[in-house]
């Protein structure tokens, strides 16, 4: 089984829900943070780092001696990651998709390819718990190739959870496809329905099946109970606007750990997703 935590902005409680569900699992549980530009899980789980792997991507280079100028590899490139300026061949590393045309459809052979480091997968050892967190280097722009590097990485016959990046981007769909279900998280105010209706509308382009969680649940208004009874939309959890769960989580702790009502609800949760 396969569930992605997501949300359609940042700051809902995405990591907070995926760290406390992985953390009441209660069985061997493999938790993967996606959110590979900004990876928070190990505050909260620690453990021991058992794997640090770097990984890189194919790019091209150019060889200046045999390439004639034609621009055939940058008419080709649909991200403009080949420029061919004063009869010469260029090459944006940030830009390439490493789709491998370029060399093919060069008539000269010009054009290898060579790998560029682009991040780092660490695994660490929490428990019950496996942790495999993405780190996209910075400057780097290839989120969703670390991503899918990082979910290749998933073993079957363990259930998996992915910690999704923030939003309805790329990086968000490369995490989202091949789910079994998507965990969308959202808080009970007016920006946190509008971006929900964004969440909502690509898990359903997708065709993923999908609920909500709606974390600091008191905080604003029942637009997003009214929202999902007119749409259909199954809220999975309540998580109420506790005081000690935001002290708890400034101190890196998880509140099942430390407010044991709480361990209730997402045993809950574990158990309507089984259901699933």
């Amino acid at each position: 089984m396969r569930l992605v935590v997501a949300s359609g902005k940042g700051g809902t409680g995405k990591t907070t829900v995926a760290v406390n569900l992985a953390k009441s699992w209660g069985s061997p549980v493999q938790l993967l943070d996606c959110d590979v530009e900004a990876p928070n899980t190990r505050l909260f789980l620690g453990g021991t780092m058992l794997e640090s792997q770097v990984v890189t991507i194919s790019v091209p280079e150019v060889n200046e001696a045999l390439c004639n100028g034609c621009g055939e590899c940058s008419r080709f490139c649909e991200y403009s990651a080949m420029a061919c300026v004063a009869g010469k061949a260029m090459v944006f590393v940030s830009m390439c998709h490493s789709c491998g045309g370029c060399s093919l459809v060069c008539p000269t052979g010009a054009i290898s390819e060579v790998e560029s480091r682009i991040g780092t997968i660490v695994t660490s050892s929490f428990g019950k718990t496996t942790l495999l967190e993405g780190i996209l280097d910075v400057g780097s722009t290839m989120a969703p190739q670390l991503i899918r590097r990082l979910k290749s990485l998933v073993k079957s016959g363990v259930p998996a959870i992915l910690d999704s990046p923030p939003g309805t981007s790329c990086p968000v769909v490369t995490t989202m496809k091949g789910a079994d279900f998507v965990i969308l998280v959202t808080e009970p105010t007016p920006f946190g329905l509008h971006d929900l209706t964004l969440a909502v509308a690509t898990t359903r382009e997708l065709g993923l099946p999908f609920g909500v969680v709606v974390n600091r649940l008191g905080i604003g208004d029942d637009r997003v109970h009214s929202y999902c009874a007119t749409e259909h939309i199954q809220v999975l959890l309540e998580i109420p606007d506790d005081r000690r769960i935001a002290e708890a989580y400034s101190r890196g702790e998880l509140m099942v750990d430390v407010l044991p009502e709480y361990a209730g609800l997402f045993a809950g949760l574990r158990r309507e997703l089984e259901k699933r």
